[in-house]
């Protein structure tokens, strides 16, 4: 059951991924027509948000059961008495799950509009509000106080400040407008601020605008998993590589209890603040940020300065994670993929050069997660069929939790190691929507068995470094 259409690539891009996903190992053992149908499926969900909000619990502050209870009474508040439960998983014991009401197929839509570009539009489906630096259009006579039907630009053609738009747009929901027209696009510059509340939104998830901010943390499923599998351990050296936001090396941090040291890097600045913001409103003081290019990050030579910044020297760290920078086409939802064949090819060689200086600041018996959040074989499996060549001391491990499938075929991997790797695949579950009867009428164990399906796409592989003899 689609409600959006299915993502729409540049042709060079559609064609590069038909191949992908047609290649002949794949082929040989799926055959043509089950390939080539779990491939359009893939396709139609990622148009489509997951089905189920992700929030990992600070349990250096607060026990999961407590966040559960605050969270069950927030929803209620939210939800004017909709009966949502909030899940704990079972192999991810620090986070919770609230499943997502929708697609709602009734929403009546009104003559008063607000156009949004596509990466706002993408954040509604998830459970925001409408912010001022988010809207592009708003209908002529719209005052604040209004009922206005929300619609996302998701081909990014609507002109800032139109009064009307007839290009293509897809109905988000219904909200009330904050301000009016005038005060939307003011002379006197961008305002900030909330321009619609949502009130029928198409998928109905909590808002978790100033909702235990020092508590939680809204994250995927997948991106969870990364840090449980790297298990790090307290008072080890830690090194996040490319590190923005900091979802993860504050689920590092927290997973350590706080004890040891973890190192985020991120070449960009706003970034690398970003990552300070959240560690400090979790409340971790393990973590060191630095804004460095992590291709940069191996030192042959001792400095004198006692910062214990990068460049770091070899074997300075007891694991790594590498959540590399990436195509990111496993992002969900997204109807219109807009990077170049030039861009998604661009990812391969610089995933090669960080994950060459992490094999060297590893020490011998330490582990290395490799992630990224995207489909492809070039950056998934065909990197670990590479790392296995390039790097005779590396050797994949079983992962633990193991939830999502196993890697894809078409990079020359054997089947062993195929079940090593794990791949998130949103093809795996149905595309069925949720509502209020269905999700009443659903056993617990079938909700999280969705969860671990529905989610965003998502790789992972595992590898320790061999002491030598």
């Amino acid at each position: 059951m689609s409600f959006f259409p299915k993502i729409s690539f540049q042709f060079e891009v559609e064609e590069y991924l038909t191949k992908v996903f047609r290649n002949k190992e794949l082929i040989t053992a799926l055959g043509t027509q089950e390939a080539e149908s779990k491939y359009q499926s893939l396709l139609r969900h990622l148009s489509h948000p997951p089905g189920f909000t992700t929030i990992r619990v600070n349990t250096c502050l607060a026990s999961v059961k407590h966040v559960k209870k605050l969270l069950l009474e927030e929803i209620q508040k939210q939800f004017k008495g909709l009966c949502v439960p909030v899940l704990e998983h079972p192999q991810l014991q620090d986070i919770l799950l609230i499943p997502v009401i929708g697609p709602r197929r009734d929403l009546e839509k009104h003559a008063s509009e607000v156009i949004v570009g596509a990466h706002c539009g993408y954040a509604v489906l998830r459970g925001a509000h409408v912010y001022v630096p988010g809207i592009v259009s708003a209908s002529r006579f719209m005052k604040a106080g209004d009922l206005v039907s929300v619609y996302s630009d998701i081909e990014g053609k609507c002109r800032r400040g139109a009064k009307e738009f007839e290009g293509v747009k897809v109905f988000l929901g219904n909200g009330i407008s904050e301000l009016s027209r005038s005060e939307i696009f003011s002379s006197s510059g961008p305002l900030n601020g909330m321009g619609v509340r949502m009130i029928e939104p198409v998928y109905l998830s909590p808002s978790f605008d100033d909702v235990l901010p020092s508590h939680l943390f809204l994250q995927n499923l997948p991106s969870v998993v990364v840090s449980h599998i790297l298990n790090p351990q307290p008072g080890e050296r830690i090194l996040d590589m490319c590190a923005a936001p900091g979802g993860k090396t504050t689920h590092l941090a927290t997973l350590m209890h706080d004890q040891g040291e973890v190192i985020a890097m991120d070449k960009i600045a706003s970034k690398v603040k970003k990552i300070k913001q959240n560690a400090e409103l979790l409340q971790l003081n393990c973590i060191k940020s630095f804004c460095y290019d992590g291709t940069k990050a191996l030192s042959v030579e001792k400095r004198e300065d006692e910062q214990g910044g990068p460049p770091f020297l070899p074997e300075s760290f007891d694991r790594i994670l590498l959540d590399a920078p990436c195509s990111g086409m496993g992002q969900r939802p997204n109807m219109a993929y807009t990077s170049t064949l030039k861009e998604v090819t661009s990812y391969q060689p610089l995933q090669r050069k960080l994950f060459t200086v992490a094999v060297k600041l590893l020490k011998p018996g330490g582990v290395i997660v490799y992630s990224t959040c995207t489909i492809t074989l070039s950056e998934n499996e065909e990197q670990v069929a590479w790392a296995l060549k390039t790097f005779p001391c590396l050797q994949l491990q079983p992962q633990e939790p193991h939830i999502g499938g196993e890697g894809m075929r078409g990079a020359g991997l054997s089947l062993d190691q195929l079940k090593l790797l794990q791949r998130f695949d949103p093809s795996a579950a149905t595309l069925q929507g949720m509502d209020m009867n269905s999700l009443q009428e659903s056993r617990e164990d079938d909700l999280i068995s969705l969860a671990n399906k529905d989610c965003i796409g998502f790789f992972i592989a595992k590898f320790i470094k061999l002491k030598s003899k």
